[in-house]
């Protein structure tokens, strides 16, 4: 999602400005994302993308999950930092989007180390024999909980999750409507993990929030 209250479009603006600048690639799947699909806002952008590349690149995983893909860009900023031998999985729910995404794969220099998913990743995850060094998940807000629950068993010691949304538009702070069930459900996935003792967490307000976790354990 874009950033909402947490700063003024003109700090973005700055920071973008003193930001790593996007390849051409992104750039273009970036536009097209805004200028094609509903919900554009979705797409991580320069900001997000290089911090999502930054982290990729500290850790060099060999293995990468990420649950939502939408139309790509985070999944070629993560895959920057993939190991030589690395592999990274990315799981999309919404099949209108797989012809697009796999055109931006094709084009870039990750496209071999790159398996695109298209379906549920409830049930998708636990077929996949990986242990993951680094979960990205940026998808139905219902399911945090569920989707974390059936990831952190195949996340390996000291491996990090990155969930993004956790501020929900600052929502998080203030009063919910009866019916706001995203909001809802991004208060107790939070809660979850700060009462859960296998891990060190760290909300981060970047965007509109996200929470990285190590697992410890």
């Amino acid at each position: 999602m874009s950033t909402f209250e947490l700063i003024s479009p003109e700090i973005e603006a700055y920071c973008e400005a003193h930001t790593t600048e996007e390849t051409d690639l992104l750039y273009r799947l970036n536009r097209q994302t805004h200028l094609q699909t509903i919900n554009p806002r979705m797409a991580s952008g320069q900001l997000q993308g290089q911090f999502l590349s930054l982290i990729s690149n500290m850790i060099r995983p060999r293995r990468i999950l990420e649950i939502g893909t939408f139309t790509g860009y985070s999944a070629l900023c993560l895959a920057t930092g993939l190991a030589s031998d690395g592999i990274l999985h990315t799981i999309e729910i919404n099949e209108e989007y797989e012809d697009r995404i796999r055109s931006y794969f094709t084009e870039s220099p990750y496209n071999q180390l790159i398996h695109l998913h298209i379906g549920d990743a409830r049930t998708i995850v636990p077929s996949l024999n990986e242990q993951w060094d680094l979960v990205f998940i940026d998808a139905e807000k219902t399911d945090y909980q569920e989707y974390y629950e059936i990831v952190f068993p195949q996340v390996r010691k000291n491996g990090f999750m990155l969930i993004d949304n956790t501020l929900w538009n600052s929502k998080v702070i203030h009063e919910i409507q009866h019916n706001d069930k995203d909001t809802q459900a991004i208060l107790a996935f939070n809660d979850k993990v700060q009462q859960d003792g296998r891990v060190r967490n760290l909300l981060l307000p970047f965007r509109d929030g996200i929470m990285i976790i190590e697992k410890l354990t």
